[in-house]
């Protein structure tokens, strides 16, 4: 059967003529592996990193591989790939899981999406190592321009043989075979900060790992000024570093922490029982606040992302910021912190309410919106 790239969506996320649903590396995987995928019992393919679905519809498109198990970290990825699937036509033959033993246990095939971020690599790598057969073959894609040479030694150090394939169309794959077996398991990662006191632990896909970035530093030299609340949400909690201290600064305050990836999900909640307040701190994976209603909030703290993938947009931030509106209720607060450079006080001001300018140093602004 053929399947058609050009057909996939990336609703529910951000899109933009820049931002695409499928690419280069995306075909050349598939292609790669069309002898594997071909020949492969069901049950026993495991796609990683799969963006939109087009690895999982593809392989079911053109292959007819069954009972795929597929790892996304983003939950828009989740809700994209089954509505895709719903709009080709392709009937639902994959299972979501994290990525631990559900995905990988005797998988003889895994589709890899490379990651950005060589923490990420080296934690799937493990996982590959650790869960899957023997006998597993790894085909790991991407762009040429988003690749490292660091990424090869992330694989050598999990598998006995790595191939490179050649380029096409600025896309590579790298194929392994022959996992290591006894490989060190290092994830996750766990580091106390000496100026916070904060014990941050980390999955290898959570942004900054287990370190405070040095946005959300800023932000809590000044969260004091917050307003006086029951709850609070830290909306894109990442490692849950804003969202357990805030619990550790306020006694009876209780904070939910949200963010789509579930290596955020996974770490903010050991962060939160790491650092004991793990009774007073819930971790929801959410695409933004999508299952809170509206006006049900009166403090909600953010640290946006400024890329959407590889590519530096303002896509992702603008709709945290009007779901943070939706769900602010009348005179609540969104404490947010943001590059200076990216000037958002008018978005701000458009989508959430008045705002007022809190700090701002060199590089970071924070500010204070209050919901109309």
């Amino acid at each position: 059967m053929d399947f058609d790239f050009g057909a996939l969506s990336r609703h529910p996320d951000v899109e933009a003529p820049e931002l695409v649903a499928a690419d280069a590396a995306d075909r050349l995987l598939l292609d790669e592996a069309a002898e594997a995928l071909a020949a492969a019992p069901p049950e026993t393919v495991a796609v990683i990193g799969d963006a939109y679905g087009a690895l999982t519809l593809g392989a079911v498109a053109r292959h007819g591989v069954r009972g795929i198990r597929v790892h996304q970290d983003a939950l828009s990825g989740e809700h994209a790939l089954a509505a895709n699937a719903g709009r080709l036509g392709i009937a639902q033959d994959w299972r979501s899981h994290d990525l631990d033993a559900t995905l990988l246990a005797g998988a003889t095939l895994v589709l890899l999406r490379l990651p950005r971020s060589l923490d990420a690599l080296s934690e799937i790598v493990e996982a590959i190592t650790r869960y899957a057969a023997p006998d597993v073959r790894v085909f790991a894609g991407g762009m040429v321009k988003h690749m490292a040479v660091s990424m090869n030694d992330v694989m050598r150090a999990g598998f006995g043989r790595l191939d490179v394939t050649h380029a096409r169309q600025k896309a590579r794959v790298l194929i392994a075979a022959k996992p290591l077996p006894g490989a060190a398991q290092t994830w996750p990662k766990t580091r106390t900060d000496a100026a916070t006191g904060l014990t941050v632990v980390a999955r290898g896909a959570a942004f900054a790992g287990a370190t405070v970035d040095i946005g959300t530093r800023f932000l809590l030299e000044h969260l004091d000024g917050a307003p006086d609340v029951d709850e609070a949400i830290d909306l894109g909690c990442g490692t849950g570093v804003i969202a357990a201290w805030l619990a550790r600064a306020r006694p009876g305050l209780r904070v939910v922490g949200t963010d789509q990836s579930a290596a955020a999900v996974a770490s903010a909640r050991a962060t939160a029982a790491a650092n004991g307040v793990a009774d007073r701190v819930e971790v929801v994976r959410d695409d933004a606040l999508s299952s809170r209603p509206d006006d049900s909030a009166r403090l909600i703290v953010l640290n946006p992302p400024f890329h959407i993938g590889a590519t530096v947009h303002r896509g992702i931030a603008l709709k945290l910021f009007a779901d943070a509106g939706r769900v602010l209720a009348p005179g609540g607060e969104l404490w947010a912190v943001w590059n200076a450079h990216l000037k958002y006080r008018p978005d701000l001001e458009r989508l959430v309410g008045p705002t007022r300018q809190i700090a701002r140093d060199r590089t970071f602004t924070i500010t204070a919106s209050t919901a109309r």
